[in-house]
């Protein structure tokens, strides 16, 4: 029996032929996407991860096969060194990376998609988000990542690579760590990036080098601990710029920073406020300083919730 193929709210948004009924929805649309903005950012501020890193990999990759157990692998020693792990919810190596967190007890985060087929969430997530927009996930995936590895995958997996990879390079984000995971599977690609992009002068010598291929998880795991640490020490110094050292000492206090001999040591939330001083406008990420939020000053100004403004958009598709 063959699923009944639905058209998604991504479809809605994105078609071309504007009908009538599009332009009489088209405003109450803009709720529905402001709904999951909401919703995405209160359930993973809430959840405290600390520290997450993304995994991205083929919803088809089976269970019985070597890289599934790869990506159990993988979730699981990111895992044991203190990291969150967020998959995009699916089966596969999502399923994989996501038993491997759940494996470790650490935090397991499913940012799933509505696809024109089902697909579903995995049940090693215990932080779920169901998103209807592929633009707004990826925000998510960006804000509360602070490095990302790539099982091997298709074309969804490339279009979060890529994109992630453009946000480091254009300097839209802070140093992320990228680890690609398989360099028989990678490596031509890479080769790929080597040759033509930079062999006719489309992208610099160092851009290639945002990219880490390897065989080894232990290597990739440590590759995400490096980048974090360097992500401390960049917003204890955002943070001396910014207050003149008023606040120095209290932040320093929470961990040791500079010349730790355990990273790991310093609290999760805390060390997830030193890394995201160095991802978004410093004004909002030293504690002490104010805090701008997303419509208006402080929790009185609060936006409302996704079900109300769901309700307010009139469930429009």
């Amino acid at each position: 029996m063959t699923s009944k193929r639905r058209v998604t709210a991504d479809e809605h948004l994105l078609d071309t032929r504007h009908s009538e009924e599009w332009k009489q929805k088209a405003s109450w649309r803009v709720m529905k996407i402001q709904a999951e903005f909401v919703e995405g950012f209160d359930t993973l501020e809430a959840a405290e991860l600390g520290d997450a890193i993304g995994v991205y990999g083929s919803a088809r990759t089976p269970v019985d096969s070597e890289e599934y157990k790869l990506g159990v692998e993988l979730g699981r020693r990111l895992g044991e060194a203190g990291f969150s792990v967020i998959t995009g919810g699916g089966p596969g190596a999502m399923e994989a990376a996501n038993r491997g967190a759940a494996d470790a007890r650490v935090k397991s985060v499913g940012l799933g998609i509505e696809l024109p087929f089902e697909q579903g969430i995995n049940p090693y997530v215990d932080i779920q988000l169901d998103f209807h927009y592929f633009f707004v996930r990826k925000v998510m995936f960006l804000k509360y990542s602070c490095g990302f590895c790539a099982l091997p995958g298709g074309f969804g997996t490339l279009d979060e690579l890529f994109e992630s990879l453009t946000l480091v390079q254009t300097q839209k984000v802070g140093k992320f760590p990228i680890a690609l995971i398989g360099t028989d599977y990678w490596g031509g690609l890479v080769d790929w990036l080597r040759k033509s992009m930079l062999g006719e002068g489309k992208i610099n010598p160092d851009d290639v080098d945002l990219l880490l291929v390897t065989d080894d998880l232990d290597e990739a795991v440590e590759h995400m601990k490096i980048a974090e640490l360097q992500a401390a020490v960049g917003g204890l110094r955002r943070a001396v710029a910014l207050d003149g050292g008023h606040h120095v000492e209290d932040l320093a206090g929470r961990g040791h920073v500079v010349g730790a001999e355990d990273p790991r040591a310093v609290p999760g939330r805390d060390r997830r406020r030193r890394q995201r001083a160095v991802q978004a406008p410093v004004h909002r990420q030293v504690e002490g300083l104010p805090h701008e939020v997303l419509a208006g000053q402080g929790d009185q100004d609060r936006p409302a919730g996704r079900r109300e403004l769901v309700e307010a958009a009139g469930q429009v598709e």
